[in-house]
């Protein structure tokens, strides 16, 4: 017994002592790949949100927000290292992941090997630890976890919760029989509370949970109890998930209308009630089990008690959100708003079960449920969410936008491309289901479930969506890559991480040996995977394109792969013939295992994934400020701008005068309403409406009807029409609703001089191109809420303040004012200048000298030329903004007759920028650089730049030659014409620039590539 006794605390000791090599071995991974500033996406945001403890975007994240505020602290008061210790924290948060996951493969890989009675064996024991090290270290180095380890996002923290609940249900599984073991099952109870705040992936660990919970106490387990079991699990997900998370707001908000609206009492005074019968009754019946000795009941209502006490962290929101902090997404202050926060009510809701595809018209719109917000003594209706009724629904609807939808056009296009389904065609439950398979199941889980086992082309998102067949963004074992099938590209660049699908096939191994061994334990494994995978496709249900790749969704399923990844070691080591001794074959097996796991992913994704000196991010935010004149407004769209941007002023204090206005939060009264005060040092933007303007149900469409009003109308006479609450300015329908509608579309600015000379809008040398009368025509059909706060700063800004927009946002969203918009660096500025009718671009306009001020001056730009790995957004967004900078810049210069600063442009070019070809609309703002270059006499950047392009363009015919050769079907027809086009473009630039010898070699190659490809280029 003694001896059994000291090979448990031996075998104990190994197991901790290596489970914390794990977390060893993966912090350092991450910490030495470390972004050291923020990243893309929701990054900048977080980290801001979490630097001053503001509110963030929906659902809300405040537990996550709190742990980085933490970690932010160690920064000691400098401001350029909180996004580095915040990453940090993701860092450490992950190694922690991969520790719990170590010691989770041990304990089953010991479930697996050990005898009931027995000691461990010492090669048991290799074999056990080998399998840990083995599935551990090679999630460490997987694709989709690596990334989200070194930045400011919730997957890290989210993971980790995970990990925690998955080993702590198998650390109550070994100790169930002992006295007390069921607190396992309380604390587990509280850190999925907790992970509530951090991220609801956690939730879907339950149903796996709860089979453990039913293999391990049902004494008799079959089919049908099993089923219930299963279903038992659905059921305790959904009380946490709507239960507990949602409707626990939900009727806290109804007792509060109940109490305000009907017994006149205070806010708040009927949520307050609601807490207090909830805590009533949970503290009732915790007494009523204790003294029945109802054990059952004692722990799930204690259970029930402890996940309100981790989801109690959303008490955050509220709070804050009351404090006014500068980001505060919806303002959720009471609890009907903070509901609509929780459930993501602004983006709409998705059918899952039954509801109308794409072709489905509206015959009729109904009330349906009202929105409330707080009047001034009671809740008022602020509006009630239509419901629409179609002329047909169907089952389980997967392609399903609809016409109220603003991408409800490229939805239905992209529908129909990918089913290759005609114009008229009405798609079937058949086609349904194809899309299903194909596109959400296929597309948007399983090729991501391959880029982390198989290996991987590149990060091209924008074509991985949409063909399955492509290189871009698609996964690749690599096994039959070479320079003929696949292009020079792709082969060298840093993206590219052939596996040769060998974690795949251990994996694989050990799920067969698994369910081989032990049934049950393979069971919750398939369940994790599948409830952290396929089943989070079915239940968001995607609709078309995603503005992004979405495996951060999925990480928890390539987790539960992972066990099996350690558990193929054993399933391998069973393999080996008996007569090899058993210790040789166990080393040579762990040996190999760990070579072709953990050795292989890390040595391929780590160029894939070492961020340390990438600047990006930061840097584009720093330039769209920089390029602002001071006290500026300026308008962006989209995430990428918007939280970089964010993140830069509200951390690093960065151009605090600059007010940022997303205009995609500006469609929302609160939005508004937050702009109209002072943050920071930028003062409230001159919006003159008073909130009952413009609040939720009032003017939230204001549409088009035009009364033949001759010329242009004063911007700010339209403004006071659309409006007046007077009822002559009404249209009446025929339902007898009357609202304010837009007379016309020719807007006019009138500009008064005296303004713009005091406000020194425009230099001394532009007095003569002042224009006296702006005058445009409004694009869209209607106005919306953004739309309505614009009209209202230009009709009374009076120049006081300069409008600026960033140069990536969409030309609808500039309200038809492009023939007064110059270019200053990386943003486009309003100015009163007469208007060049002849230009066919209008935003082509540079103001030259500021602009060349800003970039040569001010701009940093992402340490480009030596960073060790861009990602897709730098090379995607960042590195083609910065190359049409410098084009527009230099040609702008040229234009106003300063041929010597054009030349300078060109030189700081060379000297910042890589040379890179990330995309086709790269490559041919390149071309235009480079026959600026001949223009200036500089040569040696022309051929440089006409070189580059000129590889990259031919590693693709040459690619699409070998595809039409072979005739595999992959041949890309645009691409080929693209690229004839470019190489004749290149003629004609050396041509032109008497680089005569350059310019022959491209038409003799120009003239091959007609013969090669005269087939394609004749249709």
């Amino acid at each position: 017994m003694k001896k059994l006794y000291t090979l448990s605390m031996t075998y104990n000791k190994t197991n901790n002592l290596l489970g914390w090599l794990c977390f060893t071995i993966a912090s350092l991974t991450y910490i030495l790949t470390l972004e050291p500033s923020v990243s893309f996406w929701d990054c900048g945001e977080f980290i801001s949100c979490a630097y001053k403890l503001q509110v963030s975007h929906q659902p809300g994240y405040p537990l996550f927000a709190m742990i980085g505020k933490v970690f932010s602290l160690l920064s000691m008061g400098d401001v350029t290292k909180v996004a580095y210790f915040t990453n940090l924290g993701s860092a450490l948060a992950s190694g922690a992941t991969i520790m719990f996951l170590f010691w989770s493969i041990t304990t089953l890989a010991k479930k697996l090997l050990a005898v009931k009675g027995e000691a461990l064996t010492q090669n048991q024991t290799l074999q056990i630890m080998g399998a840990g090290l083995t599935g551990a270290l090679a999630f460490t180095f997987t694709d989709t976890f690596w990334f989200s380890a070194v930045e400011t996002i919730v997957f890290a923290w989210s993971s980790l919760c995970t990990a925690v609940v998955f080993w702590a249900i198998l650390k109550w599984d070994t100790v169930a029989d002992e006295p007390r073991a069921d607190r396992w099952l309380v604390f587990i109870a509280y850190v999925i509370g907790l992970s509530i705040g951090i991220h609801l992936l956690n939730l879907l660990t339950i149903p796996a949970l709860v089979m453990v919970y039913y293999f391990r106490r049902h004494k008799n387990i079959n089919l049908k109890s099993g089923l219930a079991a299963f279903f038992i699990s659905i059921a305790i997900l959904a009380f946490v998930q709507f239960g507990v998370r949602g409707y626990t707001i939900s009727l806290a908000a109804h007792f509060d209308l109940f109490f305000v609206n009907t017994l006149g009492l205070g806010f708040g005074t009927g949520a307050m009630f609601f807490f207090a019968l909830i805590i009533g009754g949970l503290v009732f019946g915790i007494r009523y089990s204790i003294r029945k000795q109802k054990h059952f009941l004692n722990v799930g209502l204690l259970c029930v008690v402890f996940v309100y006490f981790g989801y109690g962290s959303f008490a955050y929101i509220p709070i804050r959100a009351t404090a006014g902090t500068n980001l505060n997404n919806s303002h959720p202050s009471d609890a009907f708003t903070l509901y609509e926060y929780l459930n993501r009510t602004q983006y709409g809701e998705t059918p899952l079960l039954t509801g109308p595809q794409f072709d489905a018209k509206i015959t009729d719109v109904t009330d349906g449920t009202p929105l409330y917000r707080k009047g001034a003594n009671n809740y008022e209706i602020a509006y009630k969410k239509p419901n629409y009724v179609y002329d047909h629904t169907t089952f389980l609807p997967r392609m399903w936008s609809t016409e109220e939808n603003t991408t409800y056009t490229q939805d239905a296009q992209f529908y129909r491309d990918w089913l290759q389904l005609s114009d008229n065609a009405t798609p079937t439950f058949g086609d349904n289901m194809r899309w299903m398979f194909s596109w959400q199941m296929y597309q948007m889980y399983w090729r991501y479930f391959m880029w982390n086992f198989v290996g991987r082309y590149n990060d091209d998102d924008n074509e991985g969506q949409t063909n399955m067949q492509g290189i871009g963004g698609n996964w690749t074992s690599g096994i039959f890559n070479n320079t003929t099938n696949t292009p020079k590209a792709i082969l060298n660049n840093v993206t590219y991480t052939p596996l040769y699908a060998l974690p795949l096939v251990i994996g694989l191994i050990g799920m067969y040996f698994h369910f081989k061994k032990r049934k049950q334990d393979a069971l919750v494994i398939i369940l994790l995977f599948f409830f952290t995978g396929l089943a989070i496709v079915l239940y968001v249900n995607q609709p078309s394109i995603q503005p992004r790749e979405r495996d951060y969704s999925y990480v928890g399923s390539f987790y539960a792969f992972a066990i099996w990844i350690g558990l193929g070691l054993i399933a391998l080591i069973n393999l080996i013939p008996k007569k090899i001794n058993p210790r040789f074959a166990t080393i040579g097996a762990t040996m190999i295992c760990l070579l072709v796991g953990p050795v292989l992913l890390g040595v391929k994704e780590w160029r894939n994934h070492d961020r340390s000196t990438k600047m990006a991010a930061h840097d584009m935010a720093y330039n769209y400020l920089m390029s602002c004149p001071k006290n500026a407004i300026l308008f962006d769209l989209g995430d990428n701008d918007t939280y970089s941007l964010w993140y830069d002023q509200e951390v690093e204090n960065i151009r605090p005068d600059v007010r940022i206005v997303n205009l995609s939060l500006l469609s929302a009264d609160w939005s508004v309403r937050q702009m109209q005060r002072k943050i920071n040092q930028a003062d409230a933007l001159p919006i003159t409406m008073a909130f009952d303007k413009y609040k939720l149900g009032t003017r939230d469409v204001i549409r088009y009807n035009d009364v033949k009003i001759p010329g242009y109308t004063e911007v700010k006479d339209i403004f006071d029409f659309i409006t007046s609450d007077d009822k002559r300015t009404h249209v009446e329908y025929t339902n007898g609703t009357t609202e304010n509608f837009l007379p016309t579309k020719n807007f006019k600015l009138t500009v008064k001089a005296d303004d713009v000379t005091k406000n020194k809008v425009i230099t001394p040398e532009q007095k003569g191109m002042l224009t006296d009368t702006m005058k445009w025509q409004f694009p869209p059909s209607y106005i919306t809420k953004e739309n309505l706060a614009m009209i209202d700063i230009l009709a009374h800004n009076d120049w006081k303040r300069p409008i600026c927009f960033t140069t990536s946002i969409s030309r609808a969203n500039m309200i038809g004012l492009q023939p007064y918009l110059y270019e200053e660096g990386f943003t486009f500025r309003l100015l009163p200048l007469k208007t060049d009718s002849s230009l066919s671009d209008q935003l082509s306009k540079t103001n030259s000298l500021v602009m060349y001020s800003n970039v040569m001056n001010k701009f940093k730009f992402g340490n480009f030329k030596n960073a060790k790995y861009l990602d897709q957004q730098s090379t995607q967004v960042f590195y083609p903004q910065l190359v049409n900078t410098f084009s527009d810049l230099s040609l702008g210069l040229i234009k106003d007759g300063h041929p010597d600063l054009a030349l300078n442009t060109l030189k700081k070019y060379e000297e910042v920028m890589p040379d890179i070809n990330p995309s086709l609309l790269a490559a041919q703002t390149k071309m235009t650089l480079a026959d600026t270059s001949y223009k200036l006499k500089y040569a040696k950047l022309g051929n440089k730049l006409i070189n580059s392009v000129h590889e990259y363009i031919t590693d693709q015919l040459d690619h699409n030659y070998h595809q039409l050769q072979q005739d595999t079907g992959k041949l890309n027809p645009r691409e080929v014409q693209i690229g004839m086009s470019f190489l004749n473009n290149m003629v004609a630039i050396t041509r032109d620039g008497h680089q005569d010898a350059l310019s022959k070699q491209l038409m003799a190659q120009l003239t091959d590539y007609e013969g090669k490809f005269k087939s394609i280029l004749q249709l």
